[in-house]
């Protein structure tokens, strides 16, 4: 209790848990963040802040209180906050918290009830490479009813 000893810190490991550099990890934008430019990542992306520029990534999470102005393509999207501007990826959902002014292709898409969309839905979308049919040839349109 009343040693001189120095304490020591604990040793902190990387966001993903592993310590190779190979390692799946993310970026996290706070809300406090306002960016001007496009953004290309490998990585997962979670977006609180505002962002103005195009953005292309491995999956992206948006905060409820964020904007983006730009189109996003990405493996999936989670979209809470307020998005200007088209979205290409497989894997849509919507939460109903979301204000969207834009298109969107997608290959599953799950709309809670309450977002906001003014666009157009486009299954297997019109971006190659990122949306595409499953394995019966149809595509995926989910609308979410009211949590029971």
């Amino acid at each position: 209790m009343f040693s001189r000893r120095p304490r020591t810190m604990p040793r902190v490991s990387s966001l993903s848990g592993r310590g190779s550099s190979d390692a799946s990890t993310f970026s996290i934008l706070g809300s406090d963040l306002v960016l001007r430019g496009n953004i290309t990542a490998s990585t997962d992306i979670h977006i609180d802040g505002r962002i103005e520029g195009d953005i292309a990534c491995k999956s992206i999470v948006q905060g409820e209180g964020s904007t983006i102005i730009g189109s996003v393509v990405a493996e999936t999207a989670r979209v809470a906050g307020h998005v200007t501007g088209s979205i290409a990826a497989r894997e849509v959902t919507v939460l109903k918290s979301a204000r969207i002014e834009g298109d969107i292709a997608y290959e599953s898409l799950t709309i809670e009830q309450g977002a906001q969309l003014e666009g157009r839905l486009s299954p297997n979308g019109a971006t190659p490479g990122i949306a595409r049919r499953d394995e019966t040839g149809e595509a995926q349109l989910i609308l979410a009813g009211p949590a029971e």
